[in-house]
């Protein structure tokens, strides 16, 4: 559902971070040690120009909570302008406040929602008064043509509320859901409609021990990203600017993509190989 790649442009999609800084305090995210940042509309114009030539498709965050950003109608109305097709992932706390502004957004084109953030938080509304605001927008949100996730990426995580949270998206949504599955999974629910599934898995961090074997991930191969400040990442789960390739403010980003440490990570994936130091300590890269 990432969106289908365009074969003249090298990437399926590109992570743009409008902002890092985020409302919550999950305990399945690293969060960030960078100064929190928001992307002014003029910043993230330049940023969309960029990655225009590299790829159709803008996600909007990296790290942070992209609802947060206070001009996020605009940068949604210059992805339209870029002909950019926009994906958002948020937590879903704000959607109720916001959804006038995603409803009327034709750029959009997919909304994700990690349902699994209410239990990473020990303090916070009851699930119900959290789904109450989440699952009505949802509602919306697919009756306006646009693809909704819902996502439960714990592992099974807590499975009494897991199985809380699908009882209420069939109330809600008026759609069979059953058991929660286990797994990786991708359950199509209805038309526009998804529940995601997955494990918990380890991020990036220098921190880690080193893993041994073979590695996947579609790093510089079919993504890259863009934090707060132009670093430009290899992928959407370094959190820190680890493996920096250079600043989009500052040199072209095609000159970035195809310098030879990034076009070194690539082929490194394309065998199954990291080169680069923290992708050896990623946990989600050993997960297929």
């Amino acid at each position: 559902m990432s969106g289908k790649k365009n074969a003249e442009k090298p990437f399926r999609r590109a992570y743009i971070e409008i902002t890092n800084a985020c409302n919550l305090n999950c305990a399945f995210c690293p969060g960030t040690r960078r100064a929190p940042r928001v992307l002014s509309p003029e910043e993230f114009a330049l940023l969309a120009r960029a990655v225009k030539p590299h790829t159709d498709y803008v996600c909007l965050h990296l790290m942070g909570e992209p609802l947060l950003h206070p001009a996020l109608g605009r940068i949604l109305e210059i992805c339209g302008e870029e002909g950019l097709r926009a994906n958002l992932t948020t937590n879903g706390t704000l959607l109720e406040d916001v959804k006038d502004i995603l409803l009327s957004a034709p750029a959009l084109r997919k909304l994700s929602v990690s349902l699994h953030s209410f239990e990473a938080n020990g303090d916070g509304p009851p699930l119900e008064a959290y789904l109450s605001r989440v699952l009505p927008v949802v509602r919306l949100a697919r009756e306006a043509g646009i693809i909704c996730e819902l996502r439960l990426w714990n592992g099974g995580g807590a499975r009494r509320l897991n199985g809380r949270v699908c009882r209420a998206i069939e109330r809600e949504l008026g759609v069979p859901v059953g058991d929660p599955p286990d797994g990786v999974c991708d359950r199509k629910l209805a038309e526009n409609l998804h529940l995601v599934t997955a494990p918990v898995f380890d991020w990036p961090d220098m921190a880690l021990p080193a893993g041994e074997g073979r590695v996947s991930c579609l790093g510089m191969r079919d993504h890259f990203g863009i934090l707060a400040d132009g670093t430009v990442v290899p992928c959407c789960l370094d959190s820190e600017g680890t493996v920096a390739l250079g600043n989009a403010f500052e040199r072209p980003l095609g000159e970035i993509l195809d310098s030879p440490r990034a076009r070194a990570i690539a082929d490194g994936f394309s065998r199954r190989t990291a080169t680069e130091e923290l992708c050896r300590r990623c946990g989600y890269a050993r997960r297929f």
